[in-house]
């Protein structure tokens, strides 16, 4: 599932080892900067590397950071900005990344909240192309607690934005899955990935979602 990685990738503990090739060493920067992290960015920059790093960028696709979506909730439209996402070009959003520090709760309700606008979003831009709009689009969402990946499915129906957008409640249950990525070994937590053992595991997950992501992009891209 990595063999086309550098095994350095997953196993050196540091970027500073003379004998990493220049793209370890910058990926391996990139997770020290976001593990010691003194500016939000980091995590951001850590984020879009690591979606770079296993391929999220394929043909017609980019990773974007800090891509902001008009979001129409109780009558009045606002912008939600999405820390890291990948962009069907020209205007398609596949999937929202929303880091935080210390506070998962509030990174799982901003990053639903940037499923609704990815909603909102992509079936305004497939109207001006002159294409129906959908029912319904599953989101791949992640967030990231400093280092630490957290992937969810996120189904948006039009029911759902209509409510968001009138300011209603909704009188079909949304179910949100989600895989939380743990290891029994970590001494703490706070390390994510900087522990090689778990940035192998975490690694493995990304490329696991990254699969089960495209099952759903190809409903709303044909």
């Amino acid at each position: 599932m990595l063999d086309h990685l550098d095994p350095a990738i997953l196993t050196s503990p540091t970027a500073e080892d003379p004998d990493l090739s220049e793209a370890t060493a910058d990926y391996l920067g990139y997770l020290d900067l976001a593990t010691h992290v003194t500016q939000e960015s980091a995590i951001d920059d850590f984020a879009a590397s690591t979606l770079k790093l296993l391929g999220f960028n394929e043909r017609h696709a980019t990773v974007a950071t800090r891509y902001i979506m008009p979001l129409t909730i109780c009558g009045e439209t606002c912008a939600a900005q999405a820390d890291v996402c990948i962009v069907y070009r020209p205007t398609t959003i596949l999937l929202v990344l929303d880091k935080r520090f210390f506070d998962k709760t509030n990174a799982e309700v901003q990053v639903v909240a940037e499923a609704i606008a990815a909603f909102q979003f992509n079936n305004t831009k497939r109207v001006e192309r002159g294409q129906h709009e959908l029912e319904v689009m599953t989101i791949p969402c992640i967030t990231m607690l400093g280092t630490t990946p957290t992937f969810y499915l996120v189904p948006v129906t039009r029911e759902l934005s209509e409510v968001v957008i009138t300011a209603q409640y909704p009188t079909t249950q949304t179910r949100v899955l989600r895989c939380v990525t743990v290891a029994a070994h970590q001494s703490r937590i706070s390390d994510g990935m900087a522990d090689p053992e778990f940035r192998k595991l975490a690694l493995k997950r990304f490329v696991a979602f990254k699969s089960l992501a495209k099952s759903y992009w190809q409903q709303y891209l044909a």
